[in-house]
């Protein structure tokens, strides 16, 4: 209960004038409710004819001055004395039609105010499930790139998606039963205590036994409930995993054993559901039963009283409470339901937080300085390195200087820690040990909008996004022009095949741009950085996956964005790297050599060895 009263402060709490809205139309509801079912006891003595009892009207100041007991009876004697004498001076069946007149707006109005305040919980429902998946989302924006690297990213998708869902329909959708169904208990209760208080003090002792029954129902579903929404996201990651090997799994013919597996958690997740949505089925037998059980107590107990003449309420009020009763059952057996249904929810709302309560080690400090240009130098000072779930060090006493201008290339086998180096620069990660510093300022000490501003990316995988040309060009850049990003694709050798596709710059790429060829993927990844105009660009093995033609266009387009930047270059092909201005060799996390091509083959060292396994 103290997550879901933490929930309503944290995310309903926007929305207070809706739920006041609520109250109000649930509490008129309930009024107008009583006075309609009231309606059937002057009909049923009309109709029938059940009594010759004069009735004398008391000042309705009287009444509401009586014990609390008789405030009741004395209300109902005022409203038989008034239809007696309209009875004699307009006649039974005109009395009668009134009535009835008066039961269809009393009822007319009920039924509008319990659709109001039905209406007025939508935008709570749908604005809790916006502001959700608003902060899931803002939330994955801002957290470092190590949260990702232990988490799937269909476990991250199921959770905005399959758990958001669950908190809406169990959480959210139970809120309007706990708002409503307190006001509706709480009235009628009162009302059959005005009626009969000898009765409703009897019944009242055995309503606790149904609320314990449903509370056995609904144990440990919160529980079940974590299980199902875990293989959910076990579900999803395994068909986003799917959708992104399918041609390695067509390629080794595997798709019976992606099946299998497929199968086996779909099995689990069915068997775990059965038996959440067993027990949700069975709350509403169980509820109506004890409902029923509750009725017949009632009915048989004012009858006793009633047959043996010890009840001061005839048969129609005795119909009237036993209609009220009924109408309070509906209410409790919805209050009960909220008692499973919000267990489950609170189950997906602990995996909702997982991410929003996800700790964000990059951060800014809360006067940071202003990195307005790169004027000097990059500096790595005896940086060390390892990510949170390893043990091994990534990154071990590494010094490096990189001047403006300069083009650096750094080399070595793969798990050397070339990529992990880089990252560095623009915060991807911090440093364990040792500092990075930009013309002498500490990175962590600077505006991390300003440090990211300096810096150009183009990586192995070129990273699109399903748009159009136009826009994934201009990405991050505002207020871009077409004649700039034209200008920026044709530094780029990209335009020409570019006016080449239906819709030019228009063009949808498709999904990660799967409807261009990896050439033309890269040299658009180029001509976005182009279009940003950073002083630093870093390459992470730019042409590493391309054809050799392919390459070549591509290498021209890197060698204009190169000129008159600082280069910080990733490369395993030797000959793309043999005019840089430093080469940096790394080995296990550590600067092995430094120096120019020529340099590096006399030392006859890592190097070299490198050069001449490419050169076989």
């Amino acid at each position: 209960m103290k997550g879901f009263l933490n929930m309503m402060r944290r995310y309903i709490a926007p929305f207070k004038k809706y739920l006041w809205g609520s109250v109000i139309l649930n509490i008129l509801s309930a009024i107008f409710n009583i006075f309609s079912f009231a309606m059937i006891v002057p009909m049923l003595r009309i109709l029938f004819r059940m009594t010759d009892k004069a009735y004398v009207f008391t000042p309705w100041n009287e009444v509401w001055h009586k014990p609390l007991k008789e405030i009741g009876n004395g209300f109902m004697q005022n409203v038989y004395a008034l239809l007696e004498s309209n009875i004699a001076r307009f006649g039974e069946i005109k009395v009668l039609l009134a009535l009835c007149i008066f039961l269809i707006v009393m009822t007319l109005l009920k039924t509008a105010c319990y659709f109001g305040s039905s209406a007025v919980m939508i935008p709570i429902r749908t604005g809790v499930v916006k502001s959700l998946r608003m902060k899931i989302y803002d939330k994955i924006l801002s957290l470092p790139l190590g949260f990702f690297s232990e988490e799937k990213k269909g476990d991250i998708i199921a959770r905005m998606s399959g758990d958001v869902q669950e908190v809406e329909n169990s959480v959210t959708g139970s809120l309007e039963m706990l708002i409503k169904n307190p006001i509706l208990i709480l009235i009628y209760f009162v009302a059959l205590l005005f009626i009969s208080w000898q009765m409703t003090a009897f019944t009242i002792i055995f309503a606790p036994v149904m609320i314990w029954a449903m509370g056995v129902i609904g144990k440990n579903l919160k529980r079940k409930s974590l299980d199902v929404q875990n293989l959910w996201s076990d579900v999803m990651s395994q068909v986003e995993e799917t959708l992104g090997g399918l041609r390695v799994i067509k390629a080794f013919i595997a798709e019976k054993k992606m099946s299998s597996r497929f199968d086996s958690v779909t099995e689990s997740m069915r068997k775990k559901s059965s038996r959440v949505s067993m027990r949700q089925a069975l709350a509403h037998p169980v509820s109506e039963f004890l409902g029923t059980v509750l009725i017949t107590i009632a009915l048989f107990f004012g009858g006793y009283l009633i047959l043996r003449g010890h009840s001061v309420i005839d048969a129609p009020i005795f119909l009237y409470y036993m209609v009220i009763l009924y109408s309070i059952i509906n209410p409790i057996k919805d209050f009960s339901k909220a008692g499973y249904a919000i267990p489950k929810g609170m189950a997906s709302m602990e995996r909702i937080n997982k991410i929003l309560d996800a700790g964000n080690n990059i951060q800014e400090k809360e006067d940071p300085l202003p990195l307005d240009g790169f004027n000097d130098r990059i500096s790595f000072s005896n940086v060390g390195f390892r990510y949170p779930d390893g043990q091994k060090m990534i990154l071990d006493g590494v010094s490096l200087d990189i001047p403006k201008g300069k083009m650096i290339a750094i080399v070595g086998a793969s798990g050397a820690g070339k990529t992990t180096l880089v990252d560095l620069i623009p915060r991807f990660y911090d440093p364990e040990s040792g500092s990075i510093s930009v013309d002498g300022k500490d990175i962590r000490d600077v505006r991390i909008k300003d440090l990211r501003n300096l810096i150009g990316n183009v990586n192995q995988e070129s990273i699109l996004f399903n748009d159009t040309i136009f826009n994934n060009i201009a990405f991050g850049v505002e207020n871009a022009t077409m004649d700039r990003v034209i200008e920026a694709a044709k530094i780029a050798n990209a335009h020409d095949f570019i006016m080449e596709k239906e819709g030019g710059y228009d063009f949808i790429i498709g999904d990660r741009g799967v409807k261009l060829s990896g050439g033309q993927r890269q040299r658009i990844s180029i001509a976005r950085a182009i279009l940003k105009n950073p002083p630093i660009l870093i390459l992470d093995e730019a042409t590493a996956s391309l054809d050799t033609e392919s390459e070549k266009i591509v290498q021209e387009a890197l060698d204009r964005l190169m000129s008159s930047r600082t280069t910080i270059a990733i490369a395993h092909r030797l000959s793309t790297i043999r005019n840089a201005d430093e080469i940096v060799v790394m080995d296990e996390g550590r600067i092995v050599e430094k120096g120019r091509h020529e340099e590096l083959l006399a030392l006859d060292g890592y190097y070299r060895k490198l050069n001449d396994m490419q050169a076989l």
